[in-house]
């Protein structure tokens, strides 16, 4: 009997063996392909006829990268349009990760947490390179806030380094958790209204009505999160404190 946390397991679906080495597609490998290839095919199909006019797709992607570019200069500034390109993939990855997770018979990959942290720690390691690569070692200075008390420096750098340390844990399990919590509620309560009846599951089939498209919402907005805390944490790479 399944439950409502087996929607979440990563499962093998095709075995392989290549070089001599035993490995295998999962439902999970499977849906970030899925996602992946779906965002390339709707920029393709979006840009395919670009006019000045645009088309619906057209529009739709230009409305997501002006409002992606606002997002940098009001978090970042001029110093970060090198890096909208970056950013935009960035958000748009997440929300058709979070919106094909809403599809019957789907797996929604931002709702496993190894995934999510594996997103964010090659984010995190990106943006620590990029800091690096802006100031050397005075990107170090991040750590020790301008103006700190000299007495208090040992722990304010031990601090500051901790909480730069633990980003991308609170990055991931943020998105990891508000996406399965979501669909742990929605799978709960469908499973309700089967056992209560036709009769008395009316309430309980219309809470889901509801809240499916509160998940959307809740799909963007995720993704909006995301992305926005990743323009803060670049921020700081870029323009310190």
């Amino acid at each position: 009997m399944s439950g409502p946390m087996d929607q979440f397991k990563i499962k093998e679906i095709v075995p392989l063996e290549m070089f001599g080495v035993n490995i295998s597609i999962t439902n999970a490998t499977l849906w970030l392909a899925i996602a992946t290839v779906s965002l390339i095919l709707f920029q393709h199909f979006a840009l395919r006829r670009a006019s000045v006019i645009p088309g619906k797709l057209q529009l739709l992607l230009e409305t997501s990268y002006d409002f992606i570019t606002s997002m940098i200069g009001d978090t970042i500034g001029k110093g970060g349009k090198a890096y909208a390109p970056f950013i935009f993939t960035v958000f748009m990855f997440v929300l058709f990760s979070n919106l094909l997770g809403m599809l019957p018979y789907s797996f929604t990959i931002t709702s496993h947490f190894a995934v999510t942290l594996t997103l964010a720690m090659f984010f995190f390691i990106v943006i620590t390179i990029i800091g690096f690569m802006n100031h050397g070692l005075h990107f170090l200075s991040l750590f020790l806030p301008a103006g700190a008390p000299k007495a208090l420096a040992p722990l304010l750098v031990f601090l500051e380094l901790v909480s730069y340390l633990v980003r991308p844990f609170t990055l991931s399990l943020r998105l990891f958790l508000n996406m399965m919590a979501g669909h742990v509620i929605l799978k709960v309560f469908a499973g309700f209204s089967v056992m209560v009846g036709v009769y008395f599951g009316f309430l309980p089939a219309l809470f889901n009505v509801l809240f499916v498209g509160f998940e959307f919402f809740v799909a963007a907005l995720q993704a909006y999160i995301f992305t926005i805390l990743i323009c803060i944490y670049l921020n700081d790479s870029i323009n310190l404190h």
